[in-house]
């Protein structure tokens, strides 16, 4: 998934989705979006922004700034709501260049969060409402008012601080095309501070530190100052969180799932060129056979909850790494459901395996992918994993031979309490 958005007036609209939870949940793509200011959507644009299925606008400016500039265009589907969070005026275009932007960035943001929690509160309220579907919140540029509006949100659905900085930061991407707006605006001249339109991830930081000076934490200040209650928080993550991966060993029942993971699996590399799986070719009996002599294993969302992608693990591979009993946990058809697997689903079933073979008291996890298939070498690199050799006539499905790459990532081991 893309979490910038292409429009052509609209620089810094992004998805706030797929960042990992400090509880093991994942923010759901296509339901919280942050902006600049949408009173520039028009024409494709404003196309592409009702593709998105957006039924919220949460516009955090002025109102002075909307008669001047604009609001969201009205449409049937939309609830607009003009939510000011900032009271007290300030001039960032006019400050020195002798000022700090992370200092006098932050210590606003803690005016703004003393002077806004009506706002803010509402603003919650909106988003953990049952009946609302995706949200898109904005300011001016999308970097101040909706970067503060976005750490809260995030904080309270348990994402971490680190990950909050680097998300507020992404700003610093669209920085550029603001400020080329903002000086076409203003007859061509250029703002006096250096800073203005700039995101440095010292701003967020130095925000935050101060937010658990004041008040202990992000959290503790949505519950003493916004009145943010357990019941609030559980609705924003309802909304907002993709239910956890539960894993468990596979059984008989299970068979004619595996089957058609593997075929749907197989009509997807088709589809996009990589001739690997082909559909039909492992039955059930496969997989009973694995089931067997091996471990299979699937991930569901949620206890109960539909399947999200399966893996089967062996304790020898001889057929790609020779007879070497006791050495690895080898995974092999790491599989996800496209249809209901959010993003990010493969890397998490991949590091289950890995703690899995860890916890057989294994030192490596090995895996082979067709040695033609650069994207799926880089998506292994990418995950830890070092190609440490090539198995060129592999015996596959067919009754052909083929060339693998032999991948292998060393674990660290697992202390298992008394």
């Amino acid at each position: 998934m893309s979490r910038h958005m292409s429009f052509e007036r609209l620089h810094n609209f992004r998805d706030l989705g797929g960042y990992p939870t400090a509880g093991g949940h994942v923010v759901r793509w296509g339901r919280l979006f942050r902006s600049d200011s949408l009173g520039k959507l028009g024409g494709a644009d404003w196309d592409r922004f009702l593709d998105l299925g957006v039924t919220t606008v949460i516009d955090l400016r002025h109102p002075a700034e909307i008669d001047a500039k604009g609001r969201a265009p009205e449409h049937p589907t939309l609830a607009y709501h003009n939510l000011s969070i900032e009271h007290r005026p300030y001039d960032q275009p006019s400050q020195g260049p002798e000022v700090e932007p992370g200092p006098y960035l932050a210590a606003h943001y803690l005016e703004v969060a003393e002077d806004g929690v009506k706002e803010l509160r509402q603003a919650l309220d909106l988003i953990a409402a049952p009946d609302t579907g995706p949200v898109v919140f904005h300011c001016a540029s999308g970097k101040d008012r909706t970067g503060q509006l976005a750490a809260l949100i995030l904080a309270l659905l348990g994402v971490p601080d680190d990950v909050i900085i680097e998300d507020f930061a992404l700003t610093e991407l669209a920085a550029d095309r603001l400020l080329a707006d903002w000086t076409a605006d203003n007859g061509g001249v250029a703002p006096r501070w250096p800073a203005y339109c700039h995101a440095p991830a010292d701003v967020m930081r130095i925000f935050l530190t101060a937010m658990a000076d004041t008040y202990g934490s992000v959290q503790a200040y949505a519950a003493e100052q916004l009145g943010v209650d357990a019941e609030l928080v559980a609705a924003l993550r309802r909304n907002l969180l993709e239910p956890p991966l539960v894993f468990r060993r596979a059984g008989e029942a299970d068979v004619p799932v595996l089957v058609g993971l593997r075929d749907a699996a197989a009509r997807w590399q088709i589809a996009r060129g990589i001739d690997q799986w082909q559909p039909g070719e492992l039955g059930e009996d496969h997989f009973r056979a694995r089931l067997a002599d091996g471990e299979v294993w699937i991930a569901t969302l949620g206890p109960g909850g539909p399947v999200a992608g399966a893996w089967e693990l062996w304790w020898q591979d001889p057929a790609a790494w020779g007879t070497r009993p006791g050495a690895a946990g080898y995974v092999h058809r790491l599989m996800t459901a496209r249809d209901t697997a959010p993003p990010g689903t493969g890397r998490r079933l991949l590091a289950e395996a890995e703690r899995r073979v860890a916890e057989a008291g294994l030192e490596l996890c090995r895996l082979d992918c067709l040695a033609g298939n650069a994207v799926l070498r880089t998506y292994y690199r990418a995950a830890g994993y070092e190609v440490v050799g090539e198995q060129s006539a592999k015996s596959g499905a067919r009754g052909t031979t083929y060339a693998v790459t032999l991948l292998e990532k060393r674990l660290a081991p697992v202390t298992i309490a008394a």
